[in-house]
C-alpha cells in the first residue's frame, strides 16, 4: 500500500498531461540527466494496475547513479517472456529517489534477468544473473532487498538488556527452501542421508518462524556466522573463506540476508550475528590468503569441484592444474596449504620472513600442538583446531580487514555480535584496533544500543580461570591504559609485528595474579537505590557468563558462583547467561544437551530470566530437544542423533502472534510445541520480564540489611527508559525476587506489591515484605506500584506447569 500510495500521487500529478509513454531508444552512453526529463509512466502505471488486480506482478528497481541501466530477462513463469541482449531500457523513477529505475513484469510469479548498460558487450553487465518471485525488490550495492534500502527502518534498536535472545544453528532450524539444500563434503563420512543434508535450514526458513520465536516472547535471535565457509563440515559457519561475503547456501533466489534481518525488524526482533575474528577456515581466505577460490557454481558437495586452488598454491606444491593437486596425497593437500598460509614447517616463531609462506604475516605462524597450552597465553598465538587458522590479530593489517569486513553487516541493519573464540585474542590487541572501532562503526549507522559479547570459554565452575586472571572470563570486559595499549605499533613489517607479539605477551604475563584485579559496583545497587554506571574503563564487549554456564548443573551453584565473580565484571548486568549451547552443557554433563529434568531446567530458567544478565535458550530447550545426546562430535555421527539435530519438524505449522508470548491459531506440530511445558514456562518468564524494567536495566542487591532467603534478591532501576516501540519515560521500577526459596525483604518503600507471577496483592507499612517458599521451578517477582509500573495483576500467559 505504501508503494501503491507513492505511485498513485505521482499519476494525479501527471494525468492531466500524460497518457501512455514508450521507451525511446537512447545511446548506452545517455547522461542520467537527460533521462530524468522522460519518466516512463507506462511502467508506473503497470505498478498501480498490478497492485489494484491482485494479480502476480515482479517490481525490480536499481540504483544507479552513473548510467542508465537496461533489464535483460528469459524464463518467465507462468508464461514465458524473453527480450534480447541487452536488454530493455529501465526508467527512471522518482518515487523511489534518487538514481532509482523501475521495471515491472506483470502477471508474472518467476523471471530470470541481470542488468546492463544497454551495449552488446558482455563487460557491461552490471549484474549477475539473477532470479526474482512476485514482489517487489530493491538492488543495490550488487543484492537485493525486500525493502527500499534508503528509506529509514523505523526498528527500534533498545538496551540488549531489554531482550531475551534464541539462539539457532541457522542451517539446524528450519528449512524453508529446500532448492538450496546442500551436503557437506564430509556428509558421507557422517552419514547425513539425503533427507537430513548438513545445509538444510536457511534464512528464509528462519523468517518463516519469526512468528514462532515471537509466540515464545523472544525479541532478539543469535545466529551462528553468516560469513562464506570452506571446509569438510562448515554447516555451523565457523570455518570462513571470505569474510566479506554471505554464504550463498543460505539463501534463496527470493530471499537474501538483507530480507531477514528486514523481516525480523518487523517483528520487532532483533539479529544478533555471529562473528569470529580469531581465524579463518584452512582452505585461506579469499581476500587476505587467496588459495582457493570457491565455485559457488560448481558441486558444492564435491571438494574437488568447488574448490579451486590459485597458482600460488599449484605452483608451491609444484603441480600445474587443480586435478593434479588433488591427486596428492589427503595429508599433503592439507600440510601443503598449511604451510602457504602460515609457514609450518619447522616452527621457531610467531611471525614468518618467508616470501611465499604466510609473506604478509596475516597469520600466527603457530601450528596446532606446537608447545600449545590451552590455560595460558600460548592459545592465543596458536591454530586451535585443524579447521580454524589462527589470524595474526597482531597484525593492524588483519585487523583493519576484519573491522571493514564485519562493518558491512552492521551496514545491512545487524543489530549485535557474539563475537566467537574471544580467549584466543588477547585482551590488548582487542582494545587497541577490534572493540571501539566495531562500535563507532555501529554509532556511525545510528545505533547507539549495537552490543557484543564474547566467548571466552573458560570450563571451569571457579571465578579465576585455573588462577590465571587473563584467561578468565571477567577479564575481557574491561579496557586497558593507553599506556599499554601504546605497545602494539600500528606498522605492518616483520620487525613491528614480531614486537606486537612479544609485547601481547608480557601483556598476558603480567595480568597471571588474580590480585589487585579490577573490581566495579555497576550491577550493585548502592543500598537500595540504583547507581549512576562508571563505564570509563569498560572494553565495550559484554561476555557470555561461563561461570554460571559452568555451574548450571544446579541454579543454587549458578547463583552462588554469580555473586562470587560480579565485582570482578565491569557490569554483569551486561553477560549473557545459558544453560547450554551448541557447544557444551554444564560441567557434570558437558557433552551432552542439558538432562537434568525439566523441575531443574524451569528452576533454572526462573533464576536466568530475573537475575541480572541477559538469559539466552538454545534452539529446541523449550522442549528438551536431544536431551542427553551429544551436542557435537564432528563427520562421526549423523547429525539427526546430536544435540544439532534438525529442529524443523517440531515447529511445521503456523501461528498469529498479536504481541510478545501473545499468540492465537497454532496449528500442526507448532501448536503442541508451544503447549509443551517447558515452551509455557518460557513464555511466562518472558513476559514478566519484559513487563519490568528492573528485570532488564536494573541492578541488585542480596544483602542482609534488605534480603535474606535462599535464591532471593531485589532488583531496581531508576532512570530514562525507551521501549521497544521508541517512546522514552522515567521509571523506578523496583522488584522483591524469590526463587523456589522463601524470602523476607526488610528495609524497602512502603506501598503495595504486586506479584507478577499470581497477582497476588501485599501492602508494605513497615518496610518488610515476607514470601513463602514455592518450590522448584516456581518464584515471586513482588513489584513495586507506582506511576511508572505497568503490573497491576498476573503477567503472562496462565496453565502453568510450575509457575502458579
Amino acid at each position: 500500500m505504501k508503494k501503491f500510495s507513492r505511485v498513485l500521487a505521482l499519476l494525479m500529478c501527471l494525468a492531466l498531461m500524460l497518457s501512455v509513454a514508450v521507451i525511446s531508444a537512447q545511446a548506452a552512453d545517455e547522461d542520467v540527466a537527460d533521462v530524468a526529463a522522460e519518466a516512463d509512466v507506462a511502467d508506473l502505471s503497470a505498478d498501480v494496475d498490478a497492485a489494484q488486480t491482485g494479480a502476480d506482478s515482479i517490481i525490480i528497481h536499481i540504483k544507479s547513479t552513473d548510467k542508465v541501466p537496461y533489464i535483460y530477462y528469459w524464463n518467465a513463469l507462468p508464461t514465458n517472456k524473453e527480450t534480447s541482449y541487452p536488454g530493455v531500457k529501465m526508467s527512471l523513477d522518482p518515487t523511489q529517489g534518487s538514481n532509482w529505475y523501475t521495471y515491472t513484469f506483470t502477471n508474472t510469479s518467476k523471471i530470470n534477468l541481470l542488468f546492463t548498460d544497454g551495449t552488446s558487450n558482455l563487460s557491461g553487465q552490471l549484474s549477475k544473473e539473477l532470479t526474482r518471485n512476485a514482489g517487489e525488490w530493491w538492488y543495490m550495492n550488487g543484492r537485493f532487498r525486500s525493502k527500499n534500502p534508503e528509506e529509514a527502518d523505523d526498528y527500534t534498536c533498545v538496551d540488549m538488556r531489554q531482550d531475551s535472545i534464541y539462539f539457532v544453528i541457522t542451517t539446524r532450524f528450519f528449512d524453508g527452501d529446500t532448492g538450496n539444500n546442500v551436503h557437506c563434503w564430509a556428509d558421507t563420512q557422517a552419514n547425513n542421508p539425503d533427507s537430513d543434508p548438513a545445509w538444510r535450514g536457511d534464512f528464509k526458513g528462519l523468517a518463516d518462524k519469526l512468528d514462532y520465536i515471537k509466540a515464545l516472547g523472544f525479541s532478539a535471535i543469535w545466529i551462528t556466522p553468516v560469513a562464506a565457509n570452506a571446509s569438510g563440515y562448515d554447516y555451523h559457519g565457523y570455518h570462513a573463506i571470505n569474510f566479506k561475503m554471505v554464504d550463498p547456501r543460505y539463501e534463496s533466489d527470493d530471499f537474501t540476508y538483507d530480507d531477514l534481518i528486514a523481516a525480523a525488524h518487523e517483528k520487532d526482533i532483533k539479529i544478533i550475528q555471529d562473528v569470529v575474528w580469531n581465524h579463518t577456515g584452512n582452505f585461506g581466505e579469499e581476500n587476505l590468503e587467496p588459495i582457493f577460490t570457491r565455485d559457488w557454481d560448481a558441486d558444492q558437495a564435491n571438494v574437488k569441484e568447488c574448490m579451486v586452488p590459485t597458482k600460488k598454491l599449484l605452483d608451491y606444491c609444484g603441480v600445474s592444474t587443480p586435478e593434479e593437486y588433488y591427486a596428492l596425497p589427503d595429508q599433503t593437500q592439507y600440510d601443503k596449504r598449511l604451510q602457504v598460509m602460515k609457514e609450518t614447517r619447522g616452527f621457531t616463531d610467531y611471525v614468518s620472513t618467508d616470501p611465499v609462506c604466510n609473506s604478509n604475516n596475516y597469520y600466527h605462524n603457530g601450528y596446532f600442538g606446537d608447545g600449545m597450552n590451552w590455560d595460558d597465553y600460548t592459545c592465543k598465538f596458536h591454530q586451535i583446531a585443524g579447521d580454524c587458522v589462527d589470524l595474526n590479530t597482531e597484525n593492524k593489517a588483519v585487523a583493519d580487514y576484519t573491522v571493514e569486513a564485519y562493518s558491512e553487516y552492521i551496514d545491512r541493519g545487524v543489530d549485535g555480535f557474539r563475537v566467537d573464540t574471544v580467549r584466543h585474542i588477547p585482551r590488548l590487541t582487542l582494545n587497541k584496533w577490534y572493540n571501539d572501532r566495531i562500535n563507532a562503526a555501529a554509532k556511525a549507522n545510528g545505533n547507539n544500543n549495537f552490543r557484543m559479547f564474547g566467548e571466552v570459554c573458560c570450563r571451569y565452575n571457579q571465578i579465576w580461570y585455573r588462577d590465571n586472571a587473563s584467561e578468565s572470563v571477567q577479564f575481557y570486559t574491561w579496557d586497558d591504559s593507553a599506556t599499554d595499549l601504546s605497545k602494539l605499533s600500528d606498522n605492518t613489517d616483520p620487525a613491528s609485528i614480531k614486537k606486537n607479539i612479544d609485547n601481547a605477551i608480557t601483556f598476558c604475563k603480567n595480568h597471571i595474579s588474580c590480585d589487585g584485579q579490577p573490581t566495579s559496583q555497576n550491577a550493585f545497587l548502592n543500598g537500595i537505590n540504583y547507581r549512576t554506571p562508571d563505564y570509563s574503563r569498560n572494553s565495550g564487549m559484554g561476555v557470555i557468563d561461563f561461570t554460571m554456564h559452568w555451574n548450571f548443573d544446579d541454579a543454587h551453584n549458578a547463583y552462588g558462583s554469580a555473586l562470587a565473580q560480579d565485582q570482578y565484571n565491569n557490569d554483569a548486568t551486561y553477560n549473557v547467561t545459558y544453560v547450554d549451547s551448541h557447544d557444551y552443557a554444564p560441567d557434570n554433563e558437558q557433552k551432552v544437551r542439558f538432562n537434568k529434568g525439566t523441575n531443574v531446567w524451569a528452576e533454572n530458567l526462573c533464576l536466568m530470566f530475573t537475575f541480572r544478565g541477559i538469559p539466552c535458550i538454545f534452539y529446541g530447550s523449550e522442549i528438551e530437544f536431544q536431551k542427553g545426546q551429544i551436542i557435537d562430535e564432528g563427520p562421526n555421527r549423523p547429525l539427526s542423533t546430536t544435540g544439532r539435530a534438525y529442529f524443523g519438524d517440531n515447529i511445521e505449522g503456523t501461528v498469529n502472534t498479536t504481541g510478545f508470548s501473545q499468540y492465537n491459531n497454532a496449528t500442526g506440530k507448532m501448536a503442541t510445541t508451544l503447549n509443551s511445558t517447558l515452551s509455557k514456562h518460557i513464555q511466562k518468564l518472558n513476559a514478566i520480564r519484559r513487563a519490568v524494567p528492573a528485570l532488564q536495566l536494573g541492578q541488585y542487591t542480596t544483602n542482609s540489611n534488605y534480603v535474606s532467603g535462599g535464591m532471593s534478591f531485589i532488583r531496581r532501576y531508576q532512570g530514562p527508559y525507551t521501549d521497544h516501540n521508541g517512546t522514552t519515560k522515567t521509571v523506578d521500577s523496583l522488584a522483591c525476587v524469590s526463587v523456589t526459596d522463601g524470602a523476607t525483604f526488610k528495609n524497602i518503600p512502603n506501598g503495595t506489591y504486586v506479584d507478577a507471577v499470581t497477582g497476588t496483592k501485599k501492602t508494605v507499612t513497615n518496610g518488610t515484605l515476607s514470601v513463602e517458599s514455592t518450590g522448584q521451578g516456581n518464584m515471586r517477582v513482588y513489584v513495586l506500584q507506582n506511576s511508572s509500573s505497568t503490573v497491576n495483576g498476573a503477567v503472562g500467559p496462565s496453565g502453568q506447569t510450575y509457575l502458579k
